[in-house]
């Protein structure tokens, strides 16, 4: 059972954090072992990005009460069962869905900084790409970015 403050909130424990935090730093140290860039314009990428996506992905897997591998490199398949996660460091930002994000895919957005997440809700890639939706935050390319407001209760997954 999550160990959860509120319905949709996740607290990890600190050894839960340390595994997410070196899944996080492979994750970071396989990308500059491949020359494996971020998108144009784009500067982030760096330890933190890595580190909360992967405690992101905890959070969901916990939430849901099923196993995180904490896998690295494991890119043809789903972060946490067949959920893609999408960790967002503020409560108010929206989930991002990107152009070569599958359309049958769903995408599930959990928002905080470690060690609370929230878990938001989901929506499939295809369905989360609306034209009132699409935006060019930042100057990194165009992407989809879906207010929380408009996701599946994360129970119906």
């Amino acid at each position: 059972m999550p160990h959860a403050a509120a319905a949709d909130t996740v607290t990890l424990t600190w050894h839960e954090v340390a595994m997410a935090a070196e899944v996080g730093k492979l994750r970071y140290l396989s990308a500059i072992k491949h020359n494996r860039r971020g998108r144009p314009g784009y500067e982030g990428g760096r330890w933190t990005e890595h580190i909360e996506g992967a405690a992101g992905e905890y959070a969901v897997a916990k939430f849901l009460g099923i196993h995180w591998d904490g896998s690295v490199d494991a890119f043809q398949r789903a972060d946490v069962g067949r959920l893609e996660v999408r960790t967002r460091s503020r409560h108010d930002w929206d989930l991002i869905v990107r152009q070569d994000d599958a359309d049958d895919s769903p995408f599930v957005l959990v928002t905080g900084q470690a060690p609370e997440y929230r878990v938001r809700g989901w929506i499939r890639g295809g369905e989360a790409k609306r034209p009132e939706w699409l935006r060019d935050h930042g100057h990194h390319g165009p992407a989809w970015f879906v207010p929380a407001a408009a996701l599946r209760d994360i129970e119906t997954k």
